[in-house]
Parts: C-alpha cells; sequence; structure tokens
C-alpha cells in the first residue's frame, strides 16, 4: 500500500510544532520552577518578613494597674478602661489623602500644632502604626467614630484616675501616659502595681484594614495597695496647712502625723500641691517636702539633747543652770534666748526652750556621747520611709566637728534634717524608747482572700524611764511653755517647739529675719494615739517662732483629728475656769 508523501510532510511538521511548543514549555516551567526555588527557599524569610509587616502588628498590651486604697478601704487611685486612636496609611493612599485625614482628626480631638507636626513626620517615614491620640474622652470617641475615616482605628488602654484630686498626691504620685509610675507609691511600688505587660496581634487584609485582634499573651493585672493613710485625717491635714501658708505668707509647709507605736502614717502633708489627674506638675509642686527638704530643726532638737543628758544620767532633774545673762558666747559668736530667762532647773531649760540652759546640758554630755545619742537616732541616714526620694539629712562625723559643733548641735544647729526624722525621734520618746521604722503601705493585696503584710522594725533607742520622763517634761512646755498655743483643753498634750533662723548664703551668717517655725508633739501623752510634726518656711507676717506659728496650726489639726476619732476629753474642765467661748470651741 503507498502512503501519501502529504501525510508524511503534515507529520514531520506536527512533529516539528510539538516539539518546539514543548521546548519552551521546559523554559517556562524551568523559569518558573527556579522563580519558586528562589522565592520559597533563597528570598523566603525575606519576603515572608515583607508580608507580615504589610498584613500583622504585633503590640503590647498594658495591664490593668493595681488600685490603691486608703486605710479604710476608699479609693485614692484606680485604673479604668478608656480608647486610644492609632492611624494606619492605606495600601496607594496618597500622602495628600494621609494629611487631610489628620487635619480632620486634629480637630476632634483639639490635637496641638506640635503633636500635628509628630504625625505627619511619622507618615513621612512611613511608619505603619501612628498614635493619633491616646487615653480619650467618650465625646471624643463619639466624634472620631462619627468621621469614619478608613484607617483609623482604637485601642482599648487603661488610664489612671485619682478621684480625690490633690488629695495625698505627694503619697500617691503619678503615672505617665504609658502607665509608668512616678513619684510616691506609684513610683515606690511600681514593680507591683504595673502587672505583667501582655502581647496581641493585629491583623489586616490587602488594603491595610484591620479585620482581626488576636492576643498572643494575656496580661496580668497589678496587685492592689491598701495604704496606712486615712482620707479624712489626710484631708484635714491639707485643708488646715494651705490656710496657714496663706494666713502666714510662707513659702512652704508640711505636716506628718504618724501612729508612734507601729510608724503607720495617718497623713502626710506638703504645700504647695499638685493633681496628678492633670499634666504634669512643676518641680516645686512634686517636690515631696516631707521627705526630701533638708533643714537646721532649731529647739525641736532639743529633745534628743535632753534624751542624752538623762540616759546617762549626767544631769538630774532638780539641776538648775544659770540664763540669767541671755547669751553665751562661743566660738567667737553669740547665742542668744529669746528672753532672759534666769535660773532654770533641767525640766525648764526644755519648758522654755532655753539655748543657753541647753548649751550647759551639752557641756556636761560631752560631744562623744551626744554623737552617738544622734547617730541612735538615725540622723544622716534614711529613716527608710517607702516612697521614693528620701533625703538622709546631714551630720558630719566627729572627727570633723569644730569647737562650735557641740553647742551647736545641742540647739539643733550644724545638722540638716527632714520632717519625717524628726517625727521619728518623737515617736521614740511616745513609744517607750523603741524606734518603729515609718510606712505608708499597710498591706499588698494578693487577691480578695489573701493579704501581705510587711511586720513593723523595731529598736530600743532610749531606756522607758527615760522616756517616760522626756514625755512628762514635754507636757509641761504644752502647759506653761514656749508650746501653750499647742493646749486643747481637756487633752494632754506633749510637745516641742523648734525656730531655727535661716543661714543666708550671699552675707555668710544666720538671717535675723528668715525662720523656720515647727512644733513636734504627741497626743495624747499618757497613752499616744497619735504624734504630728507641722514645719512652716519663712511665715511673715509678723509672728515667727514655732510657738507662735506651728503650735496653733498642730493644735487645730489635733482638735480636729480627736474630733473625726471619737476620742472624748481625757479630764472634765472645771466650771469656773472653762469659759463659754471655750466650751463651744471644745465641742466644735
Amino acid at each position: 500500500m503507498k502512503i501519501c508523501p502529504m501525510s508524511d510532510l503534515y507529520q514531520k511538521k506536527a512533529h516539528k510544532r510539538t516539539a518546539i511548543l514543548a521546548f519552551f514549555f521546559l523554559i517556562w516551567f524551568a523559569g518558573l520552577l527556579l522563580r519558586l526555588v528562589q522565592l520559597q527557599v533563597f528570598n523566603h524569610a525575606r519576603y515572608k518578613a515583607e508580608v507580615i509587616e504589610q498584613n500583622q502588628n504585633k503590640r503590647k498590651i498594658i495591664p490593668k494597674r493595681g488600685s490603691i486604697y486608703d486605710r479604710k478601704g476608699k479609693i485614692l487611685a484606680r485604673s479604668l478602661p478608656v480608647q486610644s486612636v492609632f492611624y494606619t496609611p492605606l495600601k496607594g493612599e496618597s500622602y495628600q489623602s494621609q494629611i487631610d485625614k489628620v487635619r480632620k482628626l486634629g480637630k476632634v480631638l483639639d490635637l496641638s500644632q506640635n503633636e500635628l507636626e509628630r504625625i505627619k513626620t511619622r507618615i513621612e517615614k512611613k511608619d505603619r502604626f501612628i498614635w493619633v491620640k491616646r487615653k480619650i474622652d467618650p465625646e471624643e470617641e463619639d466624634s472620631v467614630k462619627r468621621l469614619s475615616l478608613p484607617g483609623v482605628f482604637f485601642q482599648e488602654e487603661n488610664k489612671r484616675f485619682y478621684p480625690q484630686g490633690t488629695l495625698a498626691a505627694h503619697i500617691l504620685g503619678r503615672v505617665n501616659i504609658d502607665d509608668e509610675g512616678h513619684g510616691g507609691v506609684e513610683y515606690r511600688y511600681e514593680a507591683i502595681l504595673k502587672g505583667k505587660i501582655g502581647e496581641c496581634l493585629i491583623l489586616r487584609d490587602a488594603k491595610r484594614r484591620e479585620y482581626h485582634l488576636e492576643t498572643l499573651k494575656a496580661p496580668e493585672p497589678g496587685k492592689d495597695l491598701i495604704l496606712t493613710i486615712d482620707e479624712t485625717i489626710q484631708y484635714i491635714a491639707e485643708r488646715v496647712l494651705e490656710k496657714a501658708i496663706h494666713d502666714n505668707n510662707a513659702n512652704w509647709g508640711t505636716v506628718i502625723i504618724s501612729r508612734p507605736f507601729n510608724g503607720e502614717i495617718l497623713a502626710l502633708a506638703s504645700y504647695p500641691t499638685y493633681d496628678p489627674n492633670n499634666d504634669p506638675p512643676s518641680a516645686e509642686e512634686e517636690m515631696n517636702r516631707a521627705i526630701r527638704y533638708n533643714f537646721e530643726p532649731g529647739s525641736t532638737f532639743k529633745i534628743v539633747t535632753a534624751s542624752a543628758a538623762r540616759e546617762k544620767g549626767l544631769v538630774s532633774l532638780s539641776d538648775t543652770f544659770d540664763c540669767s545673762k541671755g547669751a553665751v558666747f562661743i566660738a567667737g559668736r553669740s547665742i542668744r534666748d529669746h528672753k532672759v530667762l534666769g535660773f532654770l532647773t533641767f525640766p525648764e531649760v526644755l519648758i522654755h526652750s532655753s539655748n543657753v540652759g541647753t548649751i550647759q546640758i551639752s557641756q556636761r554630755i560631752g560631744k562623744n556621747f551626744l554623737y552617738q545619742m544622734i547617730n541612735a537616732f538615725r540622723f544622716g541616714e534614711k529613716t527608710r520611709i517607702d516612697l521614693p526620694g528620701e533625703e538622709p539629712g546631714i551630720f558630719r562625723p566627729l572627727s570633723n566637728w569644730t569647737r562650735s559643733s557641740l553647742p551647736s548641735l545641742a540647739i539643733g544647729y550644724e545638722i540638716s534634717v527632714t520632717a519625717i526624722q524628726v517625727l521619728q525621734a518623737i515617736n521614740v520618746i511616745a513609744n517607750r524608747g523603741i524606734m518603729t521604722r515609718p510606712k505608708v503601705v499597710k498591706e499588698i493585696l494578693d487577691s480578695p482572700q489573701k493579704m501581705r503584710t510587711r511586720p513593723p522594725l523595731q529598736r530600743r533607742i532610749l531606756s522607758e524611764k527615760t522616756s517616760a520622763e522626756i514625755v512628762r517634761i514635754l507636757e509641761r512646755v504644752v502647759e506653761e511653755g514656749t508650746g501653750k498655743d499647742a493646749q486643747i483643753i481637756g487633752y494632754k498634750i506633749g510637745g516641742k517647739t523648734g525656730t531655727a533662723q535661716k543661714f543666708d548664703r550671699a552675707a555668710g551668717s544666720y538671717s535675723s529675719s528668715r525662720h523656720l517655725a515647727s512644733f513636734v508633739g504627741i497626743v495624747p501623752t499618757d497613752k499616744p494615739l497619735f504624734s504630728m510634726i507641722v514645719v512652716i518656711d519663712e511665715p511673715k507676717t509678723g509672728y515667727q517662732y514655732g510657738g507662735e506659728v506651728a503650735a496653733p496650726l498642730f493644735r487645730e489639726i489635733a482638735r480636729r483629728v480627736l474630733l473625726y476619732l471619737h476620742v472624748p476629753p481625757q479630764e472634765k474642765p472645771l466650771a469656773t475656769t472653762l469659759t463659754a467661748q471655750a466650751w463651744r470651741e471644745l465641742k466644735r
């Protein structure tokens, strides 16, 4: 049978075309295979990272911060959920379109020019996550939602609120926008309050619209704190202190109230103050002068000198001292009494706050034992109260003392202290000679059922006999001495006044017109319920002595605290000596 030549020719051409197509297919397949190998093997990590960067975003989840309560469970600080606004540029979106969105957001969120410039800079840098405004009000949230802007999203955060405003600001401190503590217990107990940070994953589609939020690591909320502070006593101290500062046209002031037997701080007020809910305060407002301001204490320090004299039996209660000259010359300078006082017994030296008599007592004590006693009271070192920024004060070593150091230290000069250190000293005397560390945190709550309590740290400084003697003398200071204006009818009050001249560095001498007035005392003396120190810096209305400025402030605060605590008078005043006005004052 004959085969048609045309059929052979057609088959040859078909085979040829098939071979050519197969060749090009093999080349195409080889190229595709090489490209897949390049993408999936050699460049896999890089391209995967780019995809993740475009479509995923990991963010920290800030946990809810622990709440802070006063000793009776009243809320002083808490965190509540609020919304924050962030912006993610859409794929292919023009720069001008993004700027238009920012301008619209700026109007409803009241963004400053600096904030707008910050967002624009982030857009220019092609950042994929840009905070617009954090922790906004509900009204602002509604305004942003009404705009319905693509690429604008919300993320829930927690915002710190201080319901009582300025109350206890120097104890509480504040937090920044990232919920990090600044000052007070917010800073000191940061690790306990903040909890543990979590992490979430934000997934987006090709147009960078958020479509899923996945929690990778759940945050752990912070623990709650119960303070030793009593909200009402704190309020009393702050309001009375503020009024006294204005009435006396003083620079600043501080009041601390504590329980002597365990060191718990019931109130700690420092003025000027600030509201932690508002913008960051100035350094002047934020400074906690109760623990951070060093000053020469003046006559309140005589309780240490008197304690040293009696602890070693170097002076008897019946010993007398000649103060009739009204002054004594030490190392080329004159140290005077506020008035000529004549011959005084040992208790009377303290009662009338005689510098001349105290210096004579210091000569009997000697520099070695006075140095030991000042050290025992832990002046020159921190009390270790659980608040940040405490100053240790300044107390020079014995090797650096001069001829004037012994008499100067005996009356509260050549040493710098803080208010909390002086309060700790009076607490030793009130607590039968035992020192207890001051504290502001009472308990750390692990759960509603479980609480941790830090036991008080105690150390004996004086004998019970010495501390009881000094308490009785301090009673007389208030009854008949420089502290008369601290008296509260029906209650036994003990305390010591202090009036320290401030050193003028420009003049190189102590000023006769600039004083620091103070009073430290115990209420009541037979069974101390609380102790208190009052410090007023540079009163300028004519009254400058501690007995004139600080003692009345002490009395007013103590009177109100006693009424609040429902402490009845210890003694009923005689009807013949109690005026109607005094009775009304007592009942008020």
